[in-house]
């Protein structure tokens, strides 16, 4: 049976911008193409139309971009009379300050691959391959109704007014639901945003996150997902980033040479294909030319044996040249008997022969399919806990340094990782993740297509073993940082 797919994240700090807009899908022609551009990508614009969400009410409806997650999560605010929970204020100096405390709930739902290609596209063929047209297929009525049990386990979980975002991604390789949820718990006898009481009310938090493990499995059971096996049962712990990305590293790195060794397996069964097919060639050829020697032996056969009958010869040398003729006749016919069984075994062997070389085919495009896969979940997975890792304390910093200055103030940070994140962090941050997984030729390709010179090479670009996540993620900010200003050396790949 398929399993379901389960998990819960927090951020830090303000949602952004960009994380609501990848949600909604927010994206002009230039934004997809940049997305779309980058390596490991998951998207395929052609499913786009798929893409819906469920608003208020459980109902099924295409994706509002009117508003995003962040103004929605303000707004919730001011309905309960909660404070922005993103600043406090300085008892000391009387300003507003980032709290960097747990703002949002980030959820996904949903189930292994084939099972959820089933609810969302029935028997229709998508074809994964990247930059493949998948226009023609259609929204099955299953995976709106799988949403909408989904979107009632959340509300009951945790309140339908507090859900910002239930946006439900047919466009990628797997489908799943993105929930973004203000945690909202009483304190006081008043509404606070509070992770730690909304989602395990101050119990213990491997009991409580068993029991929506279980809820939710039999809300999924209706659509053949069940839940995986308990940590606890099967001794299963938690990795750390770095035994995760080498665990996926090694799993492309297998999937690599796999692919490598079936395509030369490959080249191999075309060499013997092309051989087949000129042996198949030469005796169709052999087999013509002895049906039309048999053909036109018969007919001299049966010219001379008229003349025989007619007397129009002499008798005795028509009788040889018949034997002769006869003889001849019988040689070509044993001879092509036996061209027509090498012929038949010659089909035969062809035929086979093609038929490996197309499973070798589809061997080695659902290796790279896997790889694909196998890729995705790494740069997700390292993205997931860069942002844990790195960007909640970017952001808190970001905002605590500009918030209150004017612009002569914030002329004093020109040249530095402040001044150049508020002009375009997001591409400093994407360069830093590549460095962070470990992809220092991505990370050098993409610093030099975004008109740098590509960084320089004054720190090892091996990760301690006693390193710890947040230690290796700002090394890896303060190098994307350099390599993203332009005129800089490159580093060594």
């Amino acid at each position: 049976m398929a399993k379901q797919v389960f998990d819960i994240s927090t951020n830090k700090g303000a949602f952004s911008a960009a994380m609501s807009d990848e949600h909604q899908r927010n994206w002009n022609d230039e934004r997809w193409q940049f997305q779309l551009g980058k390596p490991g990508n998951n998207y395929d614009r052609s499913r786009e139309h798929l893409n819906f969400e469920i608003a208020k009410g459980n109902r099924v409806q295409a994706i509002d971009r009117s508003k995003n997650i962040p103004q929605k999560f303000l707004e919730r605010c001011v309905d309960l009379g909660i404070r922005n929970p993103y600043y406090k204020t300085d008892p000391k100096t009387g300003k507003e300050i980032p709290t960097n405390r747990i703002t949002t709930a980030k959820i996904i739902f949903q189930g292994s691959r084939e099972r959820m290609h089933e609810l969302a596209f029935g028997e229709q063929k998508v074809d994964l391959e990247h930059g493949a047209d998948n226009s023609h297929i259609t929204r099955c009525k299953e995976i709106e109704e799988w949403a909408k049990d989904i979107y009632r386990f959340a509300s009951n979980q945790w309140g339908e007014d507090n859900i910002l975002g239930f946006y439900v991604h047919l466009d990628e390789l797997n489908p799943h639901i993105h929930c973004t949820v203000l945690p909202v718990a009483t304190i006081r006898k008043k509404p606070n945003v509070s992770f730690n009481r909304a989602f395990w009310n101050l119990r213990n938090k491997s009991e409580v996150l068993n029991r929506l493990h279980d809820e939710l499995a039999e809300v999924n059971r209706r659509w053949g997902l069940e839940r995986g096996d308990k940590i606890a049962e099967t001794g299963a712990r938690h990795r750390t980033t770095e035994e995760y990305r080498r665990h996926l590293t090694a799993q492309c790195s297998s999937l690599e040479t796999q692919i490598e060794n079936k395509k030369q397996a490959l080249s191999q069964l075309r060499k013997e294909v092309s051989l087949a097919e000129k042996r198949v060639k030469g005796l169709t050829t052999m087999v013509a030319n002895l049906e039309s020697r048999k053909d036109n032996l018969e007919d001299e056969i049966a010219r001379v044996e008229d003349e025989l009958r007619t007397g129009k010869g002499n008798s005795e040398e028509l009788q040889k040249r018949i034997a002769t003729l006869d003889y001849e006749l019988q040689k070509v016919l044993e001879n092509l008997s036996d061209k027509r069984g090498k012929l038949e075994v010659a089909d035969r062997r062809l035929a086979e022969l093609k038929w490996q070389e197309e499973d070798s085919k589809r061997n080695v495009e659902h290796n790279r399919r896997e790889l694909r896969q196998a890729t995705y979940d790494l740069e997700r997975q390292v993205q997931y806990r860069l942002y844990d890792a790195l960007v909640s304390d970017l952001i808190a910093d970001f905002t605590k340094q500009f918030s209150t200055m004017d612009y002569s103030v914030q002329k004093l940070f020109d040249d530095s990782l402040i001044r150049d994140m508020a002009e375009h962090g997001q591409d400093i941050f994407k360069c830093a993740m590549y460095l962070y997984a470990g992809y220092v030729d991505y990370a050098t390709t993409f610093a030099e297509s975004h008109g740098s010179g590509g960084g320089s090479n004054d720190l090892p670009w091996k990760r301690d073993e006693d390193e710890d996540d947040r230690a290796w993620a700002r090394r890896c900010l303060r190098q994307a940082h350099r390599m993203m200003r332009p005129g800089r050396k490159r580093i060594k790949r």
